[in-house]
């Protein structure tokens, strides 16, 4: 079994240095499909329009000027690499980096229904080191779970304990999805603990959408990164709240510990498209949101941190 070079990380497009990541965004989906839903019920999907509409999409992210963007699409979420290759073909510039592991807030696809955890961890395991199936050779770099509102359902810990092994195999840096409202960071915390995971290998994500910097620098201090990843989408905080959080957090010393990013995609399906997020999309951030930061004392040093060094320390991170 090979091991992850030291000193590169996996992209779409084979590995690169870690120093040509650049600026990133920490959390975004080129699409996010429900792939029987759309067989079945859309006429939505165009696969050269939706193609052609994220080629563009990116290409203003790389004008902006960011070089990568981290996208957490797994089984769960439409994961299908060997489309995103189609999309980074034709956006050279960028730096797509992928993930392997399962999304979900209850049981687990059926699929692993009645399979043992080892066929659950082999597939990790597998797409880390030797690549996604489908594509010629295609690594993910990091794996990625999801626990919400409900908690630690058995089909969720299961996936969060299955992610932790695999971890352990191939040392891969670890994203979960958590839900800040329910503080449930402080559970996964007290798993991934026991499946001897460091927090230093460990993105929490959505912890933007809290405004209690107290629960978010007690994780912090533990050694996890925070996921300040919602920018521009309704729910849990806006875009106020969430800046205003970034910004408090910056004050009291925590630049070191965020990752800034909207968790958004060119495409998602979970959305009707009359309805419209006007502030959901890519340049958000860029636009919106650091002007603010700037305006309010963040400094540069402290948004590169965020943009620049954080994501690629994560990405770089060793387990046992």
């Amino acid at each position: 079994m090979s091991r992850r070079r030291a000193d590169a990380v996996e992209t779409v497009r084979g590995a690169v240095a870690a120093g040509e990541l650049g600026r990133t965004l920490a959390h975004e989906h080129v699409f996010v499909l429900t792939p029987d839903s759309q067989a079945n019920w859309s006429d939505e999907w165009d696969e050269e329009e939706r193609i052609a509409e994220a080629v563009v999409q990116l290409g203003q992210v790389v004008a902006a000027g960011y070089r990568t963007i981290i996208d957490p699409t797994v089984d769960g979420l439409g994961r299908d690499v060997a489309r995103i290759a189609r999309v980074s073909a034709q956006v050279p510039e960028l730096n797509i980096v992928v993930a392997t592991g399962i999304y979900t807030w209850a049981r687990v696809p059926n699929y692993f229904a009645h399979r043992s955890d080892q066929t659950m961890v082999d597939g990790f395991v597998r797409d880390i080191t030797e690549g996604i199936k489908g594509t010629d050779g295609i690594k993910a770099a990091f794996l990625k779970c999801a626990v919400d509102e409900a908690g630690l359902l058995s089909g969720v810990e299961r996936v969060l304990r299955n992610v932790c092994a695999a971890h352990r195999d191939t040392g891969a840096p670890v994203m979960v999805h958590t839900h800040p409202r329910t503080r449930n960071a402080l559970e996964v915390a007290r798993v991934l603990a026991a499946e001897r995971v460091p927090p230093s290998c460990v993105v929490l994500a959505h912890s933007g959408d809290a405004t209690d910097t107290g629960y978010l620098t007690a994780l912090a201090d533990e050694g996890f990164f925070l996921g300040m990843d919602r920018f521009g989408l309704p729910g849990e905080a806006d875009t106020v709240e969430r800046t205003r959080t970034a910004i408090e957090m910056c004050e009291l010393g925590y630049s070191g510990s965020m990752m800034l990013s909207h968790d958004t995609a060119s495409y998602i399906d979970w959305i009707d498209p009359a309805v419209r997020f006007p502030d959901w999309h890519y340049l958000h951030i860029e636009n919106g949101v650091l002007p603010v930061l700037r305006e309010n004392g963040v400094t540069q040093e402290q948004i590169d941190r965020m943009q620049v060094e954080n994501p690629r320390r994560w990405l770089l991170s060793r387990g046992v």
